[in-house]
């Protein structure tokens, strides 16, 4: 293969540490939502996952509200544009999310993330299923290595969990998130090629939202979203900040850069950072199976960083 040139090197780089970016401030998701599931709740024994989610769109809004009516000027969309935009802003950061937090509500956080990276490979799968992509011996290498680390890490996690049923299911919540976010990750790679990334992803928060807040108007009275408890509040201000406008910017200009598959496998730092973040601030252990995988995490990451 030939060389790349500066500014192909420079972009690759950009992208991969845009990637990294998004995979940490994604990590912390978790960890917010194990702290608001925490704060009692009157009448209930926490926050329920459609009301957090609820306030995480709604503090999240006004940004991309805003990105949205700024690309109004770059040209209509076709019906199929449309239709598409919908579909995966309905899989992302609508159907990923409500899924991820019930799973939430039986796992661990760091058990969560681990289940969760399984999307890079249905990502790269995808693509060569719909999309006519390859994968070159480095990626191959790269997926082998971080899913030995996932798989060692989950298995143990797994052994000694008290309750396997809430485990299962908490388990089989989160796939379906992970595979809902592989849809939007292949669906918007399509998209802002298009669209552009900035365009592209304020349009899919835009749908993410409205599905949200309808879904809390069906499930919930409206008045309970403004009789929570004020840490509820700010842990949900906190999440839309830090685990959903920043990173949600940097994955698509990253996949816009490196492109879906690549941009998911370095997402795969997350479970580092999970890990790290259960243990500072939900005293979740870390063990040495952990450990280790996590080290595997971390080589098959520095291998797809390379160009």
């Amino acid at each position: 293969m030939d060389k790349p040139n500066a500014l192909s090197s420079e972009s690759y780089r950009l992208g991969f540490w845009l990637a990294v970016g998004a995979a940490f401030g994604f990590s912390a998701k978790a960890i917010f939502v194990k702290l608001a599931y925490a704060v009692p709740v009157e009448g209930a024994p926490h926050v329920d996952a459609v009301t957090l989610l609820a306030l995480r769109m709604a503090f999240s809004a006004p940004v991309f509200g805003i990105a949205a009516l700024r690309t109004r000027s770059a040209g209509s969309l076709s019906v199929r544009q449309w239709l598409a935009l919908l579909a995966v802003g309905l899989a992302g950061y609508y159907g990923a999310s409500i899924l991820d937090f019930w799973g939430l509500m039986y796992i661990s956080a760091g058990l969560e993330r681990l289940i969760l990276f399984t999307y890079p490979t249905l990502t790269v799968l995808f693509g060569v299923l719909f999309f006519h992509k390859t994968l070159g011996r480095r990626e191959v290498l790269a997926l082998l290595l971080t899913y030995a680390g996932i798989a060692a890490a989950f298995a143990h996690d797994l052994g000694l969990a008290a309750d396997g049923r809430s485990v299962w299911i908490g388990a089989a919540l989160v796939f379906a998130s992970s595979l809902s976010y592989a849809i939007y990750l292949v669906g918007g790679g399509q998209l802002i090629a298009r669209l552009g990334s900035g365009r592209f992803t304020a349009l899919a928060m835009a749908v993410a939202t409205g599905a949200t807040l309808l879904h809390y108007g069906l499930a919930r009275p409206w008045d309970e979203l403004f009789r929570q408890p004020w840490p509820i509040y700010a842990l949900a201000a906190g999440m839309a900040l830090v685990s959903t406008v920043i990173p949600v910017f940097m994955q698509s200009a990253a996949i816009k850069l490196i492109g879906a598959g690549r941009a998911s496998m370095i997402g795969m730092l997350g479970p580092l950072a999970t890990l790290a973040l259960g243990w500072l601030l939900l005293d979740e252990a870390i063990s040495v199976w952990q450990t280790g995988g996590a080290a595997f995490v971390v080589l098959g990451v520095l291998l797809i960083g390379r160009r």
